[in-house]
């Protein structure tokens, strides 16, 4: 009974960690809509690079502080830590409304960007209270808060759009103030309902507590979740403006498309529990970071239209042209036909299409020697980039980053019981920076190249990386350790 108990409260934690971390992501992914909506609007004159910086900032603060707070949690236990990041944290929210230049705004998104740090405290808080055998599920269900970005692409449009309404000038400033006021309610809930627990005579130093750090797995383990968490953060923001831009949908269509990304990635996490938990996370990390390279290499392919030299027409005798027009020569007696293009009735088509025609180059009356060119060929390549086709691909690599997040957690308590929040902490501020680089490193990839899907190179190449990595790092065990491959291979 009292194990039933236990496990009974533990679930109640878990619910309260889930929903509030769910509210925080939410929060911390606020201004890939709100940064969107305001310049589109013409409230708000930022250009491409700013905005990526705005995008950014927030997530950049919620990564950096991941390990102190980390390290908090450990030595104060979840409730109170949790309980003040929520109530701190609403303030900049509230004050947002007020900023009216891009450093005001720069500076508040600093300072909210802090939510993001709920999940170094949630790891802790959460993995303290559930035996080694429910870690991969218990901390999948955490992770699951993930969807809370999905809130904010879903339904923050369609309130930016009511708000605006009657007064378009300034109607979007109630939604930071709703943003707020969740927290609060959130922070108090938690003060009122939530059970201190922390890690049983805990009398580590923090420089005891880092040198758990000196491991190269955590580092290893980072890159991974630099991958799989911190790309769908920066993905999260901006994939609406991606889709508004290049598919020219609406605020609420691409806030639509953006949440069918972020939603089952969040949602798939508790699922990449279960299978950490039942195959070892090793294994579901070769699926995740093969599948990351297929996809991300099918999405690196832009919308574009090639036009380059086709067949032409060559003269196969020498002479004198007699008559020209569009789609005849004649040289003599001798007619040369000539090839008229023809419109493409294939829009939106899956698979590139080809058209060629040919275009005169030569005069009545003019000689032509054998062999000389008549008509010059051209063709064109083009490739719509069907936008359902990419969204299917977007949502697959989408669900593959969420089971990754859960491999990538699933060993930290089991090797490091005693410092959960540190680890988890610096492993989430790993991956939390690729949410802050992202935005940045996709905003001048696109100033550069001027292509939309040159981020997904970025991807492509970090991907084939970190599966080279891994396999490295898997093929000198066996090397090294042949005799106990089994036990070695999952304890790295």
């Amino acid at each position: 009974m009292k194990n039933t108990n236990s496990l009974s409260q533990s679930h109640k934690i878990l619910f309260l960690n889930t929903l509030a971390f769910t509210v925080c992501f939410a929060c911390w992914t606020l201004n890939g809509v709100l940064v969107t909506f305001l310049v589109d609007n013409g409230i708000f004159h930022w250009s491409v690079v700013q905005v990526g910086w705005l995008l950014g900032i927030p997530i950049l603060t919620g990564s950096i502080m991941r390990l102190p707070i980390g390290i908090l949690t450990d030595k104060f236990g979840g409730k109170y830590v949790f309980s003040l990041l929520l109530l701190l944290c609403s303030i900049p929210l509230f004050l947002l409304p007020y900023a009216d230049s891009f450093f005001m705004f720069a500076l508040l998104s600093f300072f909210f960007g802090m939510v993001g740090t709920s999940f170094a405290v949630g790891i802790g808080y959460t993995s303290i209270w559930y035996p080694k055998e429910w870690q991969g599920r218990a901390l999948g269900i955490f992770g699951m808060g993930n969807a809370g970005a999905a809130i904010t692409t879903f339904l923050a449009p369609s309130l930016l759009n009511h708000f605006s309404i009657s007064d378009p000038q300034n109607g979007w400033k109630i939604l930071p103030v709703i943003y707020a006021v969740s927290l609060v309610v959130i922070g108090i809930a938690f003060l009122i309902f939530a059970k201190n627990k922390k890690i049983e005579n805990n009398t580590k130093t923090v420089s005891q507590m880092l040198g758990s750090l000196k491991s190269a797995r955590v580092w290893r383990f980072g890159a991974y979740y630099f991958l799989v968490f911190g790309c769908f953060v920066a993905y999260s923001q901006w994939l609406l403006p991606n889709f508004m831009n290049v598919y020219q949908t609406s605020l609420v269509m691409g806030g639509l498309f953006a949440t069918l990304f972020s939603l089952p990635s969040g949602v798939i996490r508790a699922f990449g529990g279960y299978l950490s938990d039942k195959f070892g996370a090793r294994k579901v990390m070769y699926w995740v970071l093969s599948s990351s390279v297929i996809l991300s290499a099918l999405l690196m392919v832009p919308k574009m239209e090639i036009t380059t030299a086709g067949p032409g027409v060559l003269a196969t005798k020498k002479g004198t042209i007699t008559s020209v027009a569009k789609d005849n020569i004649k040289i003599g007696e001798t007619n040369f036909n000539i090839a008229q293009r023809k419109e493409s009735q294939t829009e939106n088509a899956i698979f590139p299409t080809t058209t060629s025609w040919q275009q005169v180059v030569v005069e009545q009356n003019q000689t032509v020697k054998k062999k000389e060119l008549l008509a010059k060929g051209i063709t064109v390549i083009k490739f719509d980039a069907n936008m359902w086709v990419f969204l299917v691909l977007v949502i697959l690599i989408g669900i593959s980053w969420g089971i990754g997040k859960a491999a990538v957690y699933k060993h930290i308590p089991e090797y490091f019981p005693t410092e959960v929040g540190v680890v988890g902490g610096m492993v989430g501020m790993i991956g939390g920076l690729g949410g802050f680089f992202g935005p940045i490193i996709f905003g001048y990839l696109l100033t550069a190249t001027g292509i939309w899907s040159s981020s997904w190179i970025f991807i492509l190449i970090f991907s084939a990386v970190c599966l080279f990595w891994m396999h490295y790092t898997i093929t000198k065990i066996m090397n090294n350790k042949q005799p106990v491959l089994a036990k070695v291979i999952d304890r790295q």
